[in-house]
């Protein structure tokens, strides 16, 4: 009995001691986490170091996913999104100077174009620049100054019709154009459903009209694609069509639409299709595309 009353007494001591300590290191941690905080330099860890290092180990789980089975498409640096050069890597600073640079209406040609425009690191370069796909002609260019050749100015390039290697624009494919815009897929889209609505180009200068295509592709557009048949065209009698059908043509919008039917009220019936010039405010400038469509008989 005594035994047991002994062993009661040590192992509540125990215990107590147990607690105490534990108690203690508790507070010990507690002191030193406080004052290291206290002492710490607040510029350490901020805001716009955490979103850098957010930034950095986004973009290099983008590009390890290529290698575990996701494919990261070629494409045109020069249509690239805020998005893709953030994803990438690129700085918002970076990524700001391509965006000036384009609105220029100027390109990047090369990965050192590139580089020298955007002002990326060598490394990074190195990472992203085999994802580059540019037009061939900027390879053939490249390939022509290497060996001293004189190139071909795409400014003067519209007045050489004598090229044997150019192609009609009404046959080109989407895919084609695609691939000749450095996968502007959306460009290369809009060339073709104008061409649609035009029933095909009869004039090279009708391309100067699709949305969004600027000197740059035009120029590319006409070094391998010209008008080389001009399409058949089936004609509206502007007599006898309705309001509707010679509004639905291209050219002809509302207000001139109605300005042809008050014409013909007056004078009965056009004679000559030449007589739409006198139309009060009839758009001259666009008299060959309009009666492309219209005829008087």
């Amino acid at each position: 009995m005594k035994n047991y009353k002994l062993y009661f007494i040590i192992d509540k001591q125990f215990r107590n001691g147990a607690f105490v300590l534990s108690l203690l290191i508790v507070v010990l941690q507690f002191v030193y986490f406080y004052f290291d905080l206290l002492n710490s330099d607040p510029n350490i860890y901020n805001q716009e170091d955490a979103s850098i290092l957010i930034h950095k180990i986004d973009s290099l789980k983008e590009l390890k996913s290529v290698g575990e089975g996701k494919k990261l498409y070629k494409f045109n640096p020069n249509y690239m999104s805020d998005y893709k050069g953030y994803i990438l890597g690129m700085s918002v600073e970076e990524i700001d100077k391509l965006f000036d640079y384009r609105k220029k209406n100027k390109f990047v040609n090369s990965a050192r174009d590139f580089q020298i425009v955007t002002g990326v690191s060598d490394s990074l370069l190195k990472v992203i620049s085999p994802y580059f796909r540019f037009p061939k002609w900027t390879y053939n260019n490249r390939e022509s100054k290497s060996k001293g050749l004189n190139l071909i100015d795409l400014n003067n390039f519209k007045n050489d019709t004598n090229n044997a290697d150019l192609k009609g624009i009404n046959d080109v494919s989407r895919s084609e154009l695609t691939e000749l815009l450095g996968g502007n897929e959306i460009l290369a889209n809009r060339i073709v459903k104008y061409r649609t609505k035009l029933k095909g180009y009869t004039y090279d200068t009708q391309l100067q009209e699709v949305w969004g295509l600027g000197d740059n592709e035009l120029n590319l557009i006409q070094k391998s694609y010209r008008v080389l048949k001009k399409p058949y065209i089936k004609k509206i009698n502007v007599n006898t069509a309705s309001f509707k059908e010679i509004l639905s043509l291209p050219y002809i919008d509302y207000n001139l639409c109605k300005k042809i039917f008050d014409y013909k009220d007056e004078f009965a019936e056009i004679q000559k299709i030449e007589e739409l010039k006198k139309i009060t405010n009839f758009p001259i400038k666009k008299y060959d595309r309009i009666v492309l469509y219209l005829s008087v008989k």
